[in-house]
């Protein structure tokens, strides 16, 4: 009877104890409780206006204009919805916006790349007057440059085209000083032994450089392409054109003669934040990652 009770004991014993390899979960202490209710209301903040726009988007335009406004539409329709597609050119649009952002992340990545390593690895005169040219252009608000820029496109001929839109977007001062600050990080000797072997700068740039700063190329890429994406101001100062609008544009001429369609205007709004979402929630970790490997995440 003892050994039965020893080894029933025992067995209960091994049962009750976490299995190897798997640390026991510790109680959360009081300021992780504080921490994660803290974050949790941050977050609720954060998604109020999202879910708002959501709700909204599914109302009535009638409904959506009452006073008191309420979260919860009393009848749910598609109606903005359908509304969207049918009034407004909301393909066009997005094929715009798409156009034009793609192709200034793809130029900002290649002139803040080509920039970025010459102000890192080579010695000329004049190198700290243009570097400081180019540090200058971070203090110097878009809006300020808005009517030379006009004046020049104008000039040019490229009013109401797309590289209209798109060139004027493609002086990435920020973008440079990033992968500035990264190139700096690189040890140089991974470049001296590619020299001794005979390879060109070039080559060095685009075989050794290159592939080492994927990070901060992707994280200056989905900065550019979110910044293109939102542009408001200046393809609607460069463009007459109804078929050339991108998206932030399209979306505010949502109006009629009793004024602004709000629950049209929030479909559209969600319609345009929602490739920004999915960029984010895709490349989030490239995100963090770039900021961390440029240095300036404690700037």
């Amino acid at each position: 009877m003892t050994t039965a009770a020893q080894t029933a004991t025992q067995t209960a014993a091994r049962t009750a104890a976490p299995a190897p390899g798997k640390p026991r979960r510790r109680p959360w202490t009081p300021s992780q409780i504080v921490l994660t209710l803290l974050g949790a209301t941050v977050s609720l903040v954060f998604l109020s206006p999202l879910v708002w726009a959501v709700f909204t988007s599914l109302k009535a335009e009638t409904e959506a204009v009452e006073v008191p406004p309420h979260w919860l539409p009393k009848d749910w329709t598609g109606q903005a919805w359908s509304a969207m597609f049918e009034s407004g050119n909301i393909t066009n649009w997005f094929v715009n916006s798409l156009v034009v952002s793609v192709c200034v992340t793809a130029v900002v990545l290649l002139v803040a790349a080509l920039a970025g390593y010459g102000f890192a690895r080579t010695e000329f005169r004049g190198k700290g007057f243009l570097m400081g040219v180019v540090m200058a252009g971070l203090m110097v608000s878009p809006a300020v440059l808005g009517v030379p820029l006009f004046t020049t496109v104008q000039q040019m001929g490229m009013v109401d085209t797309y590289w209209g839109m798109i060139l004027p977007q493609c002086a990435p001062a920020a973008m440079v000083y990033i992968l500035y600050k990264f190139f700096q990080g690189i040890p140089r000797e991974l470049e001296e032994a590619a020299f001794i072997d005979g390879a060109g700068r070039w080559r060095v740039f685009f075989t050794i450089v290159v592939p080492l700063s994927r990070p901060s190329l992707a994280a200056v890429g989905i900065f550019t392409f979110i910044a293109s994406w939102n542009n408001f101001l200046w393809p609607y100062m460069v463009t007459n054109n109804p078929d050339l609008m991108t998206m932030p544009n399209g979306i505010a001429t949502v109006m009629n003669s009793y004024g602004i369609q709000w629950a049209q205007l929030m479909a559209g709004g969600l319609m345009a934040g929602l490739p920004l979402i999915i960029v984010f929630v895709f490349f989030q970790r490239q995100i963090v990652a770039g900021v961390a490997h440029t240095g300036l995440a404690g700037q």
